[in-house]
Order: C-alpha cells, then structure tokens, then sequence
C-alpha cells in the first residue's frame, strides 16, 4: 500500500479540472511526498503524464479500476 499525503477525488470532472486539482496539491506538499487522484477523466492520463515530464514529477503508480484510474504521483 502506497502511504499518500493528499488524496482527490476528481470523479465527474474533465479536463483540465483534475490536473489543476493536482497541480494545487503538489504545491501543498513537500519534495517526495505523495498525491492520489482519482479520476473518471479518459484523458487524464494524458494530460498528467505530460505536466509530470515536463515538471519532473513521477507517476509511480497508475491503477484502472471499472470507469475510474486511480494515479500516484510523488513530487520531485
């Protein structure tokens, strides 16, 4: 089990509400800490794959469960 510092719950919202609840979080916390959003967004695995390259951040955990993905994204 992942040890978490935030979690979302982005269900029901699309793009670009779930990656902006992300960015806010990861500003919240401190360098290696942890972030859980879950989302019903299709393209939000797009979208916070990008803003994880291009921000330094990593995706360390990405879970598809029915209509929902579930990702684990530790700060840089």
């Amino acid at each position: 089990m992942i040890e978490t510092h935030i979690d979302i719950d982005a269900t029901g919202l699309m793009c670009p509400l779930p990656l902006l609840r992300l960015k806010k979080a990861l500003m919240e916390i401190s360098s290696g800490n942890i972030v859980k959003v879950i989302t019903t967004d299709p393209a939000a695995h797009l979208d916070f794959g990008v803003y994880c390259d291009q921000a330094g951040h990593q995706i360390i955990e990405l879970i598809k469960q029915y209509d929902c993905v579930i990702f684990y994204v530790q700060k840089k």
